[in-house]
């Protein structure tokens, strides 16, 4: 038998790769985030002056970055209906019918279609004349809401009002399908004898639903609000593609991408950055200490 510290070793070994590539792409950028969010950095020179917190207490004044930060918490609101959605998907996507598989492969094309594609296409169906104010229309006119001449022209993702909602409405299509496989698995992992055993015992579909399958897929529950509540609070490329952050549709991260990249303050997007962060940790927290008081 070989000694203890041999195993431990070759373990680590094998975690090595992944480890260097971690620190590399992960654990040095968040570093060096920190490092600018202290400092005024000119890219120019690559100086760095040390300025304590006053990134910080800028961003704490700005009403631009309140409004993003409020506008990223709205987001929020699409993780409890992506989670429902993609559970409830899932459980019908776990029967053995006909057309099935091909069911799968439609809900899940969203996933895999590239964001800027699939963003062309839905702005042409939030247009004034698209897809989506035609069908309104149609509906109006079939059950009389309208008159003849009469049309729905609804500005999706010019109108203040709406257009976040409708930018989280595409969030929402292109999410479902990544969820549904990752409860698809956490379904597939469930003994069938306990579902068979609660049928013989007069369970209904519900109680079987709500008493077995949502307790036994927990974990993959958590996983995936992390996930999606990380995915909101992040949200820029979809409302990049969408609406360019117009229409009271910036996000927090738009700002970090603006600070950075259009004024050039580092610092103060490395700032904006970390208190984003910051949430993240906090939700994720309160998600860990709710599933816990649960079980």
């Amino acid at each position: 038998m070989k000694p203890r510290h041999t195993y431990i070793l070759v373990a680590y070994l094998f975690l090595g790769p992944a480890l260097i590539l971690l620190a590399l792409f992960t654990f040095l950028p968040v570093g060096f985030n920190t490092y600018l969010a202290f400092h005024d950095y000119n890219i120019s020179d690559g100086s760095a002056k040390w300025i304590g917190l006053e990134n910080f207490a800028y961003i704490y004044e700005e009403e631009l970055f309140h409004s993003a930060l409020k506008n990223s918490l709205i987001y929020l609101l699409i993780v409890p209906i992506v989670q429902i959605m993609a559970l409830v998907t899932a459980k019908l996507v776990n029967n053995k019918l006909f057309g099935m598989t091909i069911f799968r492969a439609t809900i899940y094309i969203p996933v895999i279609t590239a964001i800027s594609i699939a963003g062309v296409v839905w702005a042409f169906v939030y247009k004034y004349d698209g897809m989506l104010n035609g069908f309104l229309t149609w509906i109006g006119h079939n059950t009389w809401l309208l008159k003849a001449d009469e049309l729905i022209e609804i500005d999706w993702l010019g109108n203040p009002d709406i257009a976040l909602y409708s930018t989280m409405a595409f969030t929402c299509w292109k999410g479902v399908g990544y969820y549904m496989v990752l409860y698809l698995a956490g379904l597939q992992a469930i003994p069938r004898e306990i579902e068979e055993a609660a049928e013989l015992d007069g369970a209904n579909a519900w109680e079987r639903f709500w008493k077995i399958t949502v307790p036994m897929v927990k974990p993959t529950i958590l996983l995936c609000t992390l996930l999606s509540t990380i995915a909101a609070l992040k949200a820029f490329q979809e409302v990049i593609v969408l609406s360019k952050g117009q229409a009271d549709t910036y996000t927090a991260l738009y700002y970090v991408y603006d600070q950075a990249f259009k004024n050039f303050v580092f610092g103060r997007s490395a700032a904006a950055g970390l208190v984003i962060t910051l949430f993240c940790v906090l939700l994720a927290i309160a998600q860990f200490r709710l599933f816990k008081e649960k079980d």
